[in-house]
């Protein structure tokens, strides 16, 4: 490249970087209201939500980049065109094949960094999002416990708390136990705690009752106590018979499904939809660009600005990233719609190729005679 295509790589790459940071905080404050509840409400450290706010960047980062950079580039030349800088180049004989060309080369660096995410690194984070999910669930510590209302442990498990106090112990417990059906068990107590081991976790409750009734004698016994445990260890079982979603699955994995998952029709089409997501969505990043690149450096100048061809692209990015999605969701359940998944980026880029391919010039505005 060039002195001036340096230049233009170097805007468009600054205005990328901004654009990319600005949609990662909308999308992070977001994502963080659920993860900031935790941490405020039930008691999580600090250093657990800013880990799982950490691995959530992965799982959205594929989508922004590519709109980070096509909303780069329409800044970018608009205000080249607007400072008149966009003028004066074509006057000096560039053209717009060596305009696009710097942005070209950042679409490329961006469509890899896309697949970086798609094949490696988001399934690395979403499998670890949900492992840390699960094993938070399986300890069971005070982290999902909400005062007030009956929080649902597994299937047939349900814990009321009253309040919580400064030091961590529970006041005002109910627990109802149907892990049996014929002999459902519920437990009171002044007070609980919660405490977990290599056994596994369980509930430690003082002071209460412990009522138990046989559906078949009609028969309720009751059991006074100062001290009774109350094992979870339904929760750890639950966990490890857990199927992994398709998103969890490693790139490996998706190319060389298990025997069991091929077996089942459903599973298999999704693990094969999300195979072909992960290869055609980076194409998304080079349609955008020459989208941008089509609208922006065709056609006449004009003083007025360029708010219509803006516009249009926004509205054909739109379009673009709208039927991408509608083609991957249709294709985890018709797997002949896999084909379209490729077939929308490709077809976004066939016209912009063509507009930039026959050179339309961008006439700088003409200076009348008596003013030379």
């Amino acid at each position: 490249m060039n002195r001036l295509q340096r230049y233009l790589f170097r805007s468009l790459a600054v205005a990328t970087l901004y654009s990319t940071a600005g949609l990662t905080l909308t999308i992070w404050l977001s994502q963080s209201l659920k993860l900031i509840e935790l941490v405020v409400e039930a008691g999580a450290p600090l250093r657990l939500f800013l880990w799982l706010l950490l691995l959530t960047v992965p799982t959205f980062l594929g989508i922004v980049l590519p709109i980070a950079l096509v909303g780069a580039i329409l800044f970018t030349y608009n205000k080249l065109t607007m400072d008149s800088e966009l003028v004066v180049m074509r006057a000096a004989g560039v053209g717009p094949a060596a305009l696009a060309k710097p942005a070209v080369l950042l679409a490329g660096i961006v469509m890899v960094a896309v697949y970086a995410l798609n094949l490696y690194i988001t399934p690395a984070a979403h499998q670890e999002l949900v492992r840390m999910e699960y094993s938070v669930r399986q300890d069971y510590t005070q982290l999902f416990l909400r005062e007030g209302v009956f929080n649902e442990i597994g299937d047939r498990m349900s814990v009321y708390v009253r309040e919580r106090d400064a030091e961590g112990n529970l006041r005002g417990v109910m627990i109802h136990d149907a892990r049996v059906p014929e002999r459902p068990i519920t437990i009171m107590g002044d007070r609980a705690v919660m405490i977990s081991g290599g056994a596994g976790a369980r509930f430690v409750v003082f002071d209460g009752n412990r009522q138990e009734m046989d559906r078949a004698t009609g028969r309720l016994s009751q059991l006074l106590f100062e001290r009774y445990a109350v094992d979870l260890k339904v929760l750890t079982d639950k966990a490890q018979e857990r199927f992994p979603d398709a998103r969890e699955r490693s790139t490996a994995d998706l190319l060389n499904p298990p025997t069991d998952v091929v077996e089942d029709k459903r599973m298999a089409h999704q693990l094969v939809a999300e195979l072909h997501h992960r290869l055609s969505s980076p194409l998304l990043a080079l349609s955008f660009a020459l989208i941008g690149l089509a609208c922006l450096l065709s056609g006449e100048f004009n003083r007025r600005g360029q708010a219509q061809r803006i516009t249009a692209a926004v509205l054909l990015v739109i379009m673009v990233q709208a039927a991408s999605l509608g083609f991957t969701s249709l294709s985890s359940k018709v797997i002949a719609f896999v084909p379209l998944m490729y077939a929308v980026p490709l077809l976004a880029l066939v016209p912009a190729l063509w507009v930039l391919a026959r050179g339309l010039r961008t006439t700088a505005p003409r200076v009348p005679a008596a003013a030379r």
